[in-house]
């Protein structure tokens, strides 16, 4: 029908021609970004969908849109969960079966479940009666409609020849693809995957690494900055609409623990760098929203359901590990210091916490309980002492980089009294929100660990970049080894420092950094730890590009550790 003029045209036409010009808009502003950085938008690799909602669902029932996904396996029993998504409200009942077989024809354990409005129609399920070290299968039916199967895998008991871990962090829905994910879902010689925080980013349109997302069509929802319950519930159910994400979640148990932009940026037990309570409202509110709909969304097992803010836990493979995941964010971090202060001596307090009296009791008398041969701290921020010189982390930049490295290559004899003084200057840690800035909480662990003679590796997340580094004591003794994963979106240094080449920047962190065994600061990835009785062995994974689903992977470095207390010290493979 022809349009009337001064009329406005019919919905459904208006609706496909704005589609029609946001597409067209999004597809000039990505063959420009990608020709201008040289991505193929034709090469190999490809991690399959992940349009962030864009489309209809891809699953095969359009009750089921977030998918499924298990975790916190133990040897007998396996978190299961889904989501319900139906056109009337209320309270639902729901079927769960656990097969051996992924055509479901040898049902182990079957049940109901329910949900309904007051958890965001999330369905959680403890599978329990299971074998140890087994692959099953799962779904759910909500009448005759029926989720997509997924695969998840319990823990081993007793002799344990090797575990297979794939650790992550960061993942920024606005800030690219989740191509990381797909890799991982790819894998068959997995047997879960951790997740250290930073599962979602509590920023608005316009919020950090937020840039590309038109282009990308993957503007952050609800577009302000989240602060209550329903926001924080509406943020994760976006990031579940990544077709890369879900096959993670439907492939392999993820064992996860929240970061600081779960709930906001720089938190700690008190407040948040990003939380103003006079115009934001109570931080506690803020907290407890965060908290319910982490737990709502992510197959996490509440330690203790009357307090949902301990998530820390422990996870034991057999005699060979003993996984420890940690909260170094909410339930007992004092709050951070600046660098004046650092200098001033207040982040020296022999009281001063990063994980409360509580969780450090906790985590002492766990691996003080614990036989296996490594004792693995999955957590958020770098445990390892990142300290460089006053200079630089005063101001990272091309010039305080240069002075100081090339001071460090100039023979003694040929130095300037100014480079002299470069060399014999305080050396202070470059990031004050990692264990440096809580040196006597970070002195506990590893005096626990030394005291009863533990293979101490820590897993660190948070930084968007990639960190191997010997883990010692105030007094220099090797204690244990640090793998730190790269972050699944989130820029690292080659954003924040542009003017800096990657090769120079890690090259000054491995010269500056006594402890550094390993740095790469510009690649996004994830990190494969391998556990035997005679190895920790770190591979860390990398995407070519998080801006298009045509990518190619490769490994961009691999060390290992051997256990006892000479050994521990990070070696390339």
């Amino acid at each position: 029908m022809a349009q009337k003029p001064g009329t406005q045209p019919d919905s459904d036409e208006a609706n496909a021609s704005g589609a029609s010009r946001r597409s067209f808009i999004r597809g000039a502003v990505l063959y420009a970004m990608f020709i201008g950085a040289g991505v193929s938008t034709t090469g190999c690799g490809g991690g399959g969908g992940g349009d962030g909602g864009s489309g209809p669902p891809p699953d095969n029932s359009d009750a089921f849109p977030h998918g499924v996904a298990s975790g916190d396996p133990l040897a007998d029993r396996v978190i299961l969960w889904t989501r319900v998504t139906v056109a009337s409200p209320g309270d639902l009942g729901l079927r769960w079966e656990v097969a051996s077989d992924a055509n479901f024809g040898a049902i182990v354990a079957r049940g109901d479940a329910s949900t309904g409005p007051d958890r965001d129609y999330t369905v959680k399920v403890d599978a329990t009666g299971l074998q140890a070290g087994s692959i099953y299968f799962y779904r759910f039916l909500l009448g005759a409609k029926v989720s997509p199967t997924g695969r998840t895998k319990t823990l081993p008991v007793g002799n344990v020849a090797q575990v297979r871990l794939a650790a992550l962090s960061c993942s920024n829905f606005p800030a690219g693809y989740f191509n990381v994910c797909a890799e991982v879902a790819k894998r068959d010689d997995l047997d879960a995957a951790l997740h250290l925080g930073d599962y979602i980013y509590e920023y608005g349109l316009i919020g950090y690494a937020s840039q590309l997302a038109f282009a990308i069509d993957r503007e952050s929802q609800p577009p302000h900055e989240i602060l209550t319950l329903d926001d924080y519930r509406r943020r994760h159910a976006q990031y579940r609409t990544d077709t890369d994400l879900r096959a993670m979640h439907a492939k392999l148990p993820v064992i996860a623990v929240w970061d600081d932009h779960d709930l906001a940026d720089n938190a700690w037990s008190g407040g948040a760098a990003n939380h103003d309570e006079g115009s934001e409202g109570s931080f506690v509110a803020r907290r407890a929203a965060a908290a319910q709909a982490y737990h709502e969304w992510l197959p996490t097992r509440l330690p203790d359901p009357a307090n949902p803010l301990q998530i820390y836990r422990s996870f034991d493979f057999g005699n060979l590990a003993s996984l420890h995941m940690l909260d170094t964010r909410l339930v007992g971090r004092d709050q951070q210091v600046t660098l004046d202060q650092y200098l001033s001596g207040l982040a020296d307090g022999a009281t001063r916490q990063l994980l409360g009296t509580t969780q450090l009791d906790w985590l002492r008398a766990r691996m003080a309980a614990s036989g296996a041969t490594w004792q693995v701290l999955g957590q958020q921020v770098l445990m390892a002492r990142m300290h460089v010189p006053l200079s630089v982390a005063s101001s990272i930049s091309p010039e305080t980089l240069a002075a100081y490295t090339l001071a460090l290559s100039t023979p003694e004899p040929l130095r300037t009294a100014e480079q002299r003084d470069l060399l014999a200057q305080r050396r202070v840690p470059y990031n004050l929100d990692a264990w440096d800035g809580y040196p006597a909480a970070r002195e506990a662990v590893l005096a626990a660990a030394r005291s009863q003679s533990k293979n101490l590796v820590s897993l660190a997340g948070d930084t968007h970049n990639m960190w191997g580094a010997n883990l010692t004591d105030a007094n220099g003794q090797r204690i244990g080894v640090e793998f730190a994963t790269s972050s699944v979106s989130s820029p690292g240094f080659e954003t924040r420092l542009p003017l800096i080449s990657n090769s120079l920047l890690a090259d000054a962190f491995l010269k500056m950094v006594t402890d550094l065994r390993f740095a790469e600061t510009s690649k996004r990835g994830y990190l494969v730890l391998t556990l035997t009785p005679g190895e920790a062995r770190g591979d860390w994974m990398e995407v070519s590009t998080v801006l298009s689903h045509s990518y190619s992977t490769s490994v961009t470095a691999s060390m290992r550790a051997l256990p006892g207390p000479t050994n521990l010290d990070l070696i390339p493979v």
